[in-house]
């Protein structure tokens, strides 16, 4: 810390926004992805345990950000991938275990992300990155950051599942915004503004990138495998931010009497044509694609059962591995079952993005019954009964 006669020169405790922050920040969020389904359905948490034991560790990693005086890469980079875990966990409760629609928890997290926006600059007079040094600057950074990965993710599963764009359409629509704020920058947009902007829609991008990566040949993606993909993601964070703390490329130095916005009336009326144009983009496109989707729905809900409201082969083949790991179970091959539940998980992940818009109800019927019968094959401590219970239950809602 350098002290002058007119300011004194201190480090910001968060990263410089550079190419090396934006790759992590992706990185970071689709690894989150992928760890919350481990924990969640491979180990046998569930949603609630998962969410838990994720929040404890947020907490101790919130509670070392704020104890160092600087901005060191590993803690600060371990804060953003365990909170966007928990965002997405926050998410996924209200969507899984409340039953509230994401259009509502989209709704609900954009309204909260403006009050918390609008709270940080009638409290600060900033709601730059480059002046994160004090603990209320810090608490408002950490906030925003939460609500943007809740809201990025409601706005992505809501583009790439619920309105069945898939994966691909909407990494592709998340990019087209990226750039265009990028472009917008360049021309002149406030730099906070555009920054903001990006950093939601990175999280929508990050997981549908994992999802292409993760995702079979057959769903038009590369076929790694979560472990995989997972594995390489993680390997690239931890040598990006060994780099990072070796370098120090990312640091930032700022003054104490530098840290208001300037030029606050163009900023103003820049936000907001910028958030209305986002918003009647994207209610146009919910809108038509909303119509389009219902009209498929009520074509394949005429006869109100599951077999009917979806493609028969993939009704099928799901009875088929259900039963398959059933004979298992019953003749007391429980690893057998468990290696064979996985092509149900595989199949049932493949055909997701194209069966939940034809029926959302019975999707979410059958994708409950396939959770149960994951967490109850994958538990530590396999139960042959509930086994049997759960891959019962399944065919039933699949019969």
């Amino acid at each position: 810390m350098v002290k002058t006669n007119e300011t004194k020169t201190v480090l910001s405790k968060v990263p410089e926004v550079t190419l090396y922050f934006w790759i992590i920040k992706v990185l970071c969020t689709t690894v989150g992805e992928t760890a919350a389904d481990f924990l969640n359905v491979n180990l046998g948490f569930g949603l609630t345990g998962t969410s838990i034991v994720m929040g404890a560790l947020l907490l101790v990693a919130l509670f070392l950000q704020f104890k160092t005086k600087k901005y060191i890469p590993g803690v600060y980079w371990l804060t953003v991938f365990l909170i966007s875990i928990f965002g997405t966990l926050v998410t996924d409760n209200l969507t899984d275990n409340l039953g509230i629609p994401l259009e509502v928890s989209a709704i609900v997290f954009t309204v909260v992300l403006v009050l918390t926006f609008a709270l940080w600059y009638i409290k600060e007079k900033t709601l730059s990155i480059h002046s994160i040094f004090t603990i209320r600057r810090e608490v408002f950074y950490w906030l925003t950051i939460l609500f943007t990965f809740a809201l990025g993710t409601a706005a992505g599963d809501l583009m790439a599942e619920s309105l069945g764009f898939g994966y691909l359409a909407t990494a592709l629509i998340v990019c087209a915004v990226i750039a265009s704020m990028t472009v917008a920058w360049r021309l002149g947009l406030d730099s906070v503004l555009a920054f903001w902007i990006a950093y939601i829609m990175t999280r929508p991008l990050g997981a549908s990138v994992g999802d292409l990566l993760s995702q079979s040949q057959n769903n038009g993606g590369l076929g790694l495998g979560a472990t995989v993909t997972s594995a390489i993601f993680i390997l690239a964070i931890l040598l990006i931010v060994i780099f990072l703390s070796v370098s120090k490329r990312d640091l930032i130095a700022t003054s104490r009497n530098a840290v208001t916005d300037t030029k606050r009336n163009a900023v103003f009326w820049q936000t907001a044509v910028v958030v209305g144009v986002l918003v009647l983009a994207a209610g146009t496109g919910y809108f038509w694609r909303h119509a389009t989707v219902l009209n498929a729905s009520q074509q394949g809900d005429s006869s109100g059962t599951v077999t009917q409201a979806f493609p028969q082969a993939d009704i099928t083949n799901f009875r088929k591995i259900t039963e398959d790991t059933q004979s298992l179970v019953q003749a007391g091959n429980l690893s057998g079952a468990k290696s064979r539940v996985s092509d149900l998980e595989t199949a049932w992940d493949t055909a997701e993005a194209r069966l939940k818009p034809i029926n959302k109800t019975k999707w979410t019927e059958i994708d409950n019954s396939v959770d149960k019968v994951l967490r109850q094959l994958r538990a530590a401590h396999q139960d042959a009964e509930a086994c049997k219970t759960a891959l019962e239950s399944l065919l039933t809602v699949l019969n």
